[in-house]
This record gives structure tokens, C-alpha cells and sequence, in this order.
């Protein structure tokens, strides 16, 4: 069973950037699919962000196009979360979860929140204004 930890997070202010982790432990990373979500309090998860296996196909939320980017390097089962131009709104857990389905995704617009587990214990971010 794969396990997960997100780190990176912190306290930040607008404008500012952050990277985060998901470093992944147990069986092989390359054989799934990642993605990032995001809960702010009150409000249900988000998938904001996902990568293929491979890392070719990826995929980004409306909410964070243009100011994040996704990426992996399965060498050391971990994938990465540039965030740049952070905004207020952008204040959650942010956590990282395996694609339960197997699939090789040829498109950003199959990913599906559906798909993916529940994910690590996530970290923080706090963007003030």
C-alpha cells in the first residue's frame, strides 16, 4: 500500500510562491496516477491539480491555471506543486492522493475526483492579504 506525505506549506503572504511535496513510500509510484487537492475550511475537497504516471498529462483547475504547476519525479516517488501569484482564497489543506483507477490518462479532462483515494494527512497553506 502506498502511503503519502505532503509537506512544503507554511504561511505566506499575497503574491507570494510556494513548492509542496507528496513523497510517496510502499509500492511502485510510477504505476499511478497523482493528484492535488484542496479543502478550505467549510468547503468540500477540491482536485485543483493531477499528473500521469509518466508525468505527460497533467491537469489543472480553473481556479489555478497560469499560477501552479504540477510535475514528478518518479526516481524519488515524489510529485511536486509549484505554487506561484498565491491569492487569500487560495488558504486550505492542501493534500496529494493516488488514482485508484489504473488509468492511463491521454487527456486532462479525464481526471476525476471519483478516482482518486483520500490521501496523506496534508499540510497548510495560509496566504494572507
Amino acid at each position: 500500500q502506498v502511503q503519502l506525505v505532503e509537506s512544503g506549506g507554511g504561511l505566506v503572504q499575497a503574491g507570494d510562491s510556494l513548492s509542496l511535496s507528496c513523497t510517496a513510500s510502499g509500492r511502485a509510484f510510477g504505476n499511478y496516477a497523482v493528484g492535488w487537492f484542496r479543502q478550505a475550511l467549510g468547503k468540500e475537497r477540491e482536485l485543483i491539480s493531477a499528473i500521469s504516471k509518466a508525468g505527460i498529462t497533467v491537469y489543472y483547475s480553473d481556479a489555478v491555471k497560469g499560477r501552479f504547476t504540477i510535475s514528478r519525479d518518479n526516481a524519488k516517488n515524489t510529485v511536486y506543486l509549484q505554487m506561484d501569484n498565491l491569492k487569500p482564497e487560495d488558504t486550505a489543506v492542501y493534500y496529494c492522493a493516488i488514482d485508484r483507477s489504473g488509468r492511463a490518462y491521454s487527456s486532462s479532462s479525464q481526471f476525476a475526483t471519483a478516482d482518486f483515494g483520500s490521501g496523506g494527512q496534508g499540510t497548510q497553506v495560509t496566504v494572507s492579504s
